[in-house]
């Protein structure tokens, strides 16, 4: 019995995988598609984090933890704004790469990104 839940729950993370990659391929096209007609890179970015807000803001309100969550200090707001920082300028970067190249080498080149973090967590153990 507890190798069917096993299997089931496998089956779902590989489901959730395969509809993430089959997302970003429709949003590199996407972004290919309106920044080769004149629209910004950087407003496309705008308007996807206007829109991830609007989808996840709504989820917080449901959210119902048991526990209390650790204290918000300087230095959690900094790294959470450097975060911010970085992966902004990686997708600014990334939108701008689809608007001069395809979305097929910007969705081959997602792929990378595991080796990427490994070499990286070697590195900073």
């Amino acid at each position: 019995m507890a190798e069917g839940r096993l299997c089931n729950r496998d089956g779902l993370i590989l489901t959730a995988m395969v509809l993430t990659e089959f997302s970003n391929v429709g949003v590199n096209t996407l972004v290919k598609s309106v920044t080769s007609k004149g629209l910004s890179p950087f407003v496309v970015l705008v308007y996807s984090y206007a829109f991830g807000s609007l989808i996840l803001l709504p989820l917080a309100f449901f959210s119902f933890r048991s526990r209390s969550l650790p204290p918000l200090t300087s230095s959690v707001l900094y790294k959470m704004g450097l975060l911010g920082l970085i992966v902004s300028a990686a997708q600014i970067a990334g939108y701008n790469g689809i608007k001069y190249s395809s979305p097929t080498l910007s969705s081959a080149m997602s792929n990378v990104n595991p080796s990427f973090t490994f070499i990286l967590a070697i590195i900073f153990r």
